[in-house]
């Protein structure tokens, strides 16, 4: 029996010992009992909405940032590339625009260019068909010019323009320009200049000189002779002054008292002298 009951005992203890007291069991309640009473608590939703909010900001914030750091750190090199690049055709740029860029002085050596341009074409003087006369016994003091062909048969103390033919009969006291220039037993005293031939009849005297690009010469001058063409002295003519022209051809009988120099002429006559000289 003694066997038996120490056998129960120690079988009681250890029952004891594996399974919980009143007193455990008592303070587990009590602990369970805490637990259901803290979520039997209200909860306020929409305070643990505004925290959720609040870390959801949070994380989008720091998103953005964490993307930046990382591609910096990734990828400096081509960050480096690029600004070398853009730095390239930025100076290219520049250096075109600085090539076409135009500088005062440029705009105003194109504006001279663009006014010489205008200018040198010179426009035909219009030329008309009809003859003006002044007759005989007529006399004017002044100047006259006229569009078409002008015919003095008497006397004109003045300078005397037309762009057409001039054809003296009479008296011209001052100079004369003109396309052509014909003078026949006239007296003139003045500077003769004509676009085209002047012609010199028999009995015309001309006190002055005579420019032109051909000249025929039957009558009297005192003055020189600038023609850029061909001159023929007749053999009735008498020329008191230096003749310049491409050619000249004098007839027996003529008189100059002057110099005749072809400086107009294509043959370089000092080189052949000076190519002479040196064999």
């Amino acid at each position: 029996m003694g066997f038996f009951k120490d056998f129960k005992d120690d079988f009681s203890q250890a029952v004891n010992e594996l399974m919980p007291g009143e007193d455990n069991l008592e303070s587990t309640d009590k602990d369970d009992d805490m637990v259901v009473n803290t979520l039997e608590d209200e909860v306020d939703v929409a305070s643990e909405l505004s925290k959720l909010d609040g870390l959801l900001e949070q994380v989008t914030k720091q998103e953005p940032a964490l993307e930046r750091t990382q591609a910096a750190t990734v990828e400096p090199q081509k960050t480096r590339e690029e600004y070398t690049q853009h730095a390239m055709a930025a100076a290219q740029e520049e250096k075109k625009m600085a090539d076409n860029t135009v500088t005062p002085v440029q705009v105003a050596q194109t504006g001279a260019q663009a006014a010489a341009s205008q200018t040198t074409p010179q426009e035909k003087p219009i030329v008309s068909d009809e003859v003006s006369v002044i007759t005989e016994g007529t006399i004017i003091n002044g100047d006259v010019i006229s569009n078409g062909s002008l015919d003095i048969r008497g006397q004109v103390d003045g300078n005397v323009s037309c762009n057409g033919k001039l054809t003296v009969t009479g008296v011209v006291n001052g100079n004369s320009n003109t396309s052509e220039f014909f003078a026949d037993s006239a007296q003139v005293e003045g500077e003769v200049v004509s676009s085209g031939t002047v012609k010199i009849g028999l009995g015309s005297v001309i006190i002055g000189n005579v420019t032109s690009n051909s000249a025929v010469i039957a009558g009297a001058i005192k003055g020189d002779i600038d023609v850029q063409g061909p001159v023929v002295v007749d053999t009735s003519a008498v020329v008191m002054g230096n003749i310049k022209s491409r050619s000249v051809q004098i007839n027996n009988g003529a008189v100059i008292e002057g110099f005749c120099s072809q400086c107009y002429a294509d043959v370089d006559v000092q080189s052949l002298f000076n190519a002479k000289k040196g064999n």
